[in-house]
C-alpha cells in the first residue's frame, strides 16, 4: 500500500504519474505530448492540473500567507508590468456549422499582470486579465435592473468587463440611434457564441493585485518601479494613496528601448562602463568598483538635476512632475542603457538618498519571470512562424484563460521555492531560491515537496 505522502486520492489509489505530469507542464510539453508520454486522456490531464493548482494554493497557504503576516518590512520595492499574449477565441459547443458565418477575431490580446519583489525576485502575484466565471446572460440581467447601459464607464456595475452593459432597446426619450443599437448588440450577440467568459480592464486586475499585496505585506514604506503604463501607475496611485501622501510611497519609471539589437545594447554596456571609469578617474576616485562609482556620480547629479518643476503663484510655490528623466549610468548586457524617472516628490531627500534609490531602480524581477513563462508554459509561449514564413500561429496558445491561471500559479509556486538562482555579494557568491532571499524559508523545496504538502 502507498504511504501518506504517496496518496494523492481516495481509498489508498496510487497517482505516480503526478511528478512527472508536473515536470512536462513546467518544461514547455503541449498538452497532446503530454497524454501521449503519460498514456491519459485529454480530461485526465485538465482534472490533474487542477488538482495540481489546488495543492499549490495549501502550500502557498503554509509557506507563503503565514510567514508573511509574521514578517514587516522596512521598505519593501515592487516591480509590475504586463505581458501580452494571444487567447485563440474557438466557438463554444453546438455554435458551430454554417449557420454562424459572423466571424470574431480569432486570436484575442490577453494581459498578464505581475509583480516581483525587486530584490529577492520574489514573484507575488500573476494574475490573468480575464473573467471565466462573467456571462452574457448576468450582464444582460443586471443592465435592465440597474439601467447603467447610458451612464459613465466608472459608474457601472461591470465597468472592469469588456463589455460594460447589455444593449437595451432604445425608449422614446432615448437618444441613441437603433442603428447604433443594433450594431452593439449583433457585436455582443455574436461574442456570445465563443469562448465563455469576458477580458477585464488590466487596470482592475492590478488595483486588485495592490490590494492583496497591501493586505498581505506589512511595509513602513513602499517604492514602485513600472514602464510608463498609465494602467499600473492608476492603480498603484488609488491603492496607496494614503501613502502617497504621507511621502511614505515614491513611483518610479524605468524605460527601455527595445528596438535595439543584441549587439547596440551590449556596445553601449560596454560604452557605459569605459565613461563610468574615466569619470571616476577624472574625478579622482581609487575604486574601480563600478557600483560606488555609479552612486558617487548619481550624488554629483542629483545636487542639480530635479525630477520635478516648481509652479509658483501669487499664494504658494508647489511642485509638479517635470518628466524629466535620466540615463541610469549602469547599463545591461542585454537592452543597454534606461531611462529612469521619478513621479513622485523627491525634494525633501539629500542627494545621496535620491541616487541610492535610482540605483535599485531596475525591472529585472518581472522580466526574468516572463522569461520562464514564454520558457516553460506552453500555452503561454511566443508563436511560432509558418512555414510558408508570411505569418505566426499560434497553434499552442490555451483556449481557456481558466488554465493559463491554473499554469501561471503552478509555475510561481514552483519559480519562488524550487529555483535557485546566483548572484554575487563582494567576492562571494550566494545562491538562494527567492522565497529564501525573502526570508520565508531556509530551505530549498522540490516538486514533490509542493505535491505532497510535505
Amino acid at each position: 500500500m502507498p504511504t501518506t505522502k504517496q496518496s494523492v486520492v481516495y481509498h489508498q489509489k496510487r497517482n505516480e504519474i503526478v511528478p512527472s505530469f508536473a515536470k512536462l507542464i513546467l518544461n514547455r510539453t503541449p498538452v497532446k505530448r503530454t497524454c501521449e508520454i503519460l498514456g491519459i486522456a485529454n480530461g485526465t490531464y485538465y482534472k490533474n492540473l487542477e488538482w495540481l493548482y489546488r495543492h499549490c494554493l495549501e502550500f502557498l497557504e503554509i509557506h507563503e500567507t503565514r510567514p508573511l503576516k509574521e514578517m514587516s518590512f522596512k521598505e519593501m520595492w515592487l516591480n509590475t508590468d504586463k505581458m501580452t499574449y494571444l487567447l485563440n477565441n474557438v466557438r463554444r459547443k453546438g455554435m458551430g456549422g454554417g449557420g454562424y458565418g459572423e466571424l470574431e477575431d480569432l486570436h484575442f490580446p490577453t494581459n498578464v499582470v505581475i509583480t516581483a519583489d525587486v530584490f529577492s525576485r520574489f514573484v507575488f502575484r500573476s494574475d490573468v486579465a480575464y473573467d471565466w466565471n462573467a456571462s452574457l446572460d448576468d450582464l444582460d440581467l443586471d443592465t435592465r435592473l440597474f439601467k447603467d447601459d447610458h451612464l459613465n464607464e466608472f459608474a457601472k456595475r461591470h465597468a472592469r468587463l469588456r463589455f460594460s452593459h447589455y444593449p437595451q432597446l432604445p425608449s422614446e426619450n432615448d437618444t441613441q440611434a437603433k442603428e447604433e443599437y443594433k450594431r452593439e448588440l449583433a457585436e455582443i450577440s455574436r461574442r456570445d457564441k465563443y469562448i465563455q467568459g469576458l477580458h477585464v480592464n488590466s487596470t482592475y486586475t492590478a488595483m486588485a493585485q495592490f490590494w492583496l499585496i497591501k493586505k498581505l505585506v506589512k511595509a513602513s514604506e513602499w517604492r514602485f518601479v513600472t514602464d510608463n503604463d498609465h494602467s499600473l501607475m492608476t492603480a498603484c496611485y488609488r491603492v496607496f494613496s494614503k501613502e502617497f501622501q504621507l511621502t511614505d510611497a515614491h513611483h518610479f519609471l524605468c524605460q527601455t528601448d527595445k528596438a535595439k539589437t543584441r549587439r547596440q545594447a551590449y556596445e553601449e554596456f560596454k560604452e557605459a562602463q569605459k565613461e563610468l571609469l574615466d569619470w571616476g578617474l577624472w574625478n579622482g576616485h581609487a575604486t574601480r568598483s563600478l557600483k560606488r562609482l555609479a552612486f558617487r556620480y548619481l550624488t554629483e547629479k542629483f545636487k542639480t538635476h530635479k525630477f520635478h518643476k516648481e509652479v509658483t503663484t501669487k499664494a504658494n510655490s508647489y511642485n509638479i512632475y517635470g518628466d524629466n528623466p535620466i540615463q541610469h549610468p549602469l547599463a545591461t548586457p542585454d537592452r543597454g542603457f534606461r531611462q529612469v524617472d521619478c513621479t513622485t516628490n523627491l525634494s525633501s531627500l539629500e542627494p545621496n538618498e535620491v541616487a541610492n534609490m535610482i540605483l535599485n531602480v531596475n525591472d529585472n524581477a518581472v522580466n526574468t519571470f516572463i522569461q520562464n513563462i514564454r520558457r516553460r508554459l506552453s500555452i503561454l509561449e511566443r508563436p511560432l512562424m509558418t512555414a510558408r514564413g508570411d505569418g505566426k500561429s499560434y497553434i499552442y496558445s490555451n483556449f481557456n484563460p481558466k488554465y493559463a491561471q491554473m499554469s501561471l500559479t503552478i509555475l510561481r509556486t514552483f519559480y519562488n521555492f524550487c529555483v535557485p538562482f546566483k548572484t554575487k555579494n563582494g567576492k562571494s557568491e550566494i545562491i538562494a531560491t527567492p522565497a529564501q532571499r525573502l526570508g520565508l524559508t531556509e530551505k530549498e523545496f522540490s516538486l514533490n515537496d509542493i505535491i505532497y504538502l510535505r
